[in-house]
């Protein structure tokens, strides 16, 4: 038997331990396998859906060339329209762009300014109290302390 010396952890009672953390060393948890499940569906359903873009592709380039050329021609329209969402969302994003700028500018910077001056008074404040009446203060307390030691030198209390 092994006896029980200080600083030890592995003769620590059982009740020292915390209760609330299961362990769960090398093994998943529920949320854990339902992520991995749903991440290997997306894959499987992604590769599914290249697989079936490359074979529409194949099958539609071996056909005669009236039907490659609507598809062309559709896909050339559907360029065209997702060119013209794609610009607009970008007309949005300069102008959100511009407006976050003004606010900074007009709103944001005087903020900081009036809080940079409002430090620099306070620091002033601050270092004027030190000097006129922390330090003073403090210098009391010590004559007033030399005075009490010089008295119970002179005049010894006896218990």
């Amino acid at each position: 038997m092994e006896e029980n010396t200080p600083g030890t952890e592995t003769n620590a009672p059982v009740a020292d331990k915390p209760a609330a953390l299961p362990e769960t060393s090398g093994l998943l948890t529920a949320e854990d396998k339902e992520n991995r499940r749903r991440l290997i569906m997306v894959a499987v359903i992604a590769v599914v859906v290249v697989l079936a873009i490359i074979g529409a592709a194949t099958f539609l380039l071996s056909q005669p060339s009236e039907t490659t050329a609507k598809v062309r021609d559709v896909f050339i329209i559907f360029m065209a329209l997702e060119t013209l969402v794609i610009g607009a969302a970008v007309v949005i994003l300069i102008i959100q762009i511009s407006i976050l700028t003004n606010l900074l500018q007009n709103e944001i910077k005087p903020i900081l300014t009036s809080t940079n001056e409002t430090i620099s008074t306070l620091r002033g404040t601050v270092i004027f109290l030190s000097d006129n009446l922390v330090e003073p203060v403090m210098k009391l307390n010590e004559y007033l302390a030399g005075i009490k030691r010089l008295g119970d030198f002179i005049f010894p209390r006896r218990k």
